[in-house]
């Protein structure tokens, strides 16, 4: 019969696309869905925090960024599918700012404060492993064709399938990474400590099932817990535009926030929490970018490009400045007290004035470009792609 039209959905299509009706959705339903998401995100933080040790970390943090980030995905998913084209990109900016913005920022914020607290010395950046390199450099490739999309403000199906496939460039690189030292189990708090020291059948099936709870969790969870939001935010009086670009990306956000400071709370786990949050950007700017033409022209029953107006075009530019400087901050494998402090304060300027938004977005290029000058005079440190090099040479190309 064709494509798909909105009036002709498969069933399996209608079951993960079509979300309860929010005006039968009570305000109070999140007391039960918000304490589910954080039970689910605490089980997957568990499963991968164990995994890492049979499998790459790296590949471990890309599988567990995807299902934290379903929630996501599912939102995007029902806007494009309903062809609500103007909030498709006030959704994914939204999100992803929040990640880099916000996330990053408190993870160096809560690890030096636990650090203090617990009588340490200060904590004055955040130092990556070198094999977070492959996560660093993983990033620069999506960002520099999203420029691409934004130069030419529109998105389309050809370029969803590049940015599926830069994803699975990158995954399969992950999936090539070596284990990390099993040395370093007695840093494990009780319960994944528990788990990697079980035997091997004991182990997998317990791994295996942390993720398979998490997610379906998040799924059962999410849309709930999203839609008793909506509905408080209509009680409240917040506007659809606003809500969809902050109140719900902190909603579909909140299991990789949960997990990461979690890990956060520990010096040694600092870095693998700032690599959940990249590994997040990444698969947001590739695999959830690269949905919404494909299921906006699945529902419109032809190939249909998503074209960005003046204000969506400042918006995507907006977010990816604050991606690009970011991404050159950890060009050296380390997120400074300072790097983070600016990148906070960066975030909320907006928020402040909507007008200061393009002149925002851009003081983040002429900040990258300043960073990239002091790289090229030798004033900062260029080592991630380096260590990327070393690491394809040893473990990719062998």
């Amino acid at each position: 019969m064709g494509l798909l039209t909105p009036r002709k959905t498969p069933s399996f299509f209608l079951l993960l696309l079509l979300v309860a009706p929010l005006a039968e959705t009570h305000p109070s339903t999140v007391l039960w869905a918000g304490p589910a998401i954080l039970i689910a995100a605490i089980a997957i933080a568990w499963a991968a925090e164990s995994a890492q040790f049979f499998i790459a970390q790296g590949f471990a943090l890309a599988i567990l960024a995807w299902l934290q980030t379903l929630p996501e995905f599912a939102v995007e998913a029902v806007l494009a599918w309903h062809q609500q084209v103007q909030f498709l990109l006030a959704n994914l900016t939204g999100a992803l700012r929040l990640l880099t913005g916000f996330g990053w920022p408190v993870i160096y914020f809560t690890a030096a404060m636990v650090q203090r607290r617990r009588g340490g010395p200060p904590i004055k950046f955040i130092q990556l492993e070198e094999h977070h390199a492959v996560e660093v450099v993983g990033l620069a490739a999506p960002l520099l064709y999203v420029g691409v999309i934004a130069w030419k403000a529109s998105l389309s199906i050809y370029d969803g399938v590049v940015l599926i496939l830069l994803y699975t460039a990158y995954l399969l690189i992950l999936s090539r990474m070596p284990p990390e030292d099993p040395e370093t189990i007695e840093d494990l708090e009780a319960i994944p400590r528990k788990i990697v020291t079980s035997p091997r059948a004991r182990r997998i099936t317990l791994i295996i099932g942390l993720f398979l709870f998490g997610g379906v969790l998040i799924y059962v969870a999410a849309e709930p817990f999203l839609a008793s939001l909506l509905a408080l935010s209509a009680a409240v009086g917040i506007p659809a535009f606003v809500f969809i670009q902050w109140v719900a990306p902190v909603v579909s956000e909140f299991p990789e926030m949960a997990s990461t400071f979690y890990w956060a709370r520990s010096v040694n786990r600092a870095p693998m929490a700032l690599m959940n949050m990249v590994s997040s950007n990444i698969n947001q700017w590739t695999l959830l970018t690269a949905m919404l033409p494909i299921v906006l022209s699945i529902s419109i029953g032809s190939p249909t490009p998503i074209l960005f107006d003046q204000e969506q075009r400042i918006e995507l530019l907006l977010t990816l400045g604050q991606a690009v400087v970011g991404m050159i901050f950890l060009m050296n494998m380390r997120l400074t007290w300072y790097e983070a402090t600016v990148m906070f304060a960066f975030f909320w300027l907006p928020f402040v004035n909507s007008s200061w938004a393009k002149p925002v977005a851009m003081l983040y290029f002429a900040w990258a470009g300043l960073e990239v000058g002091r790289m090229i005079a030798g004033r900062r440190k260029v080592l991630a792609p380096t260590h990327f090099a070393r690491i394809w040479k040893e473990h990719i190309v062998r």
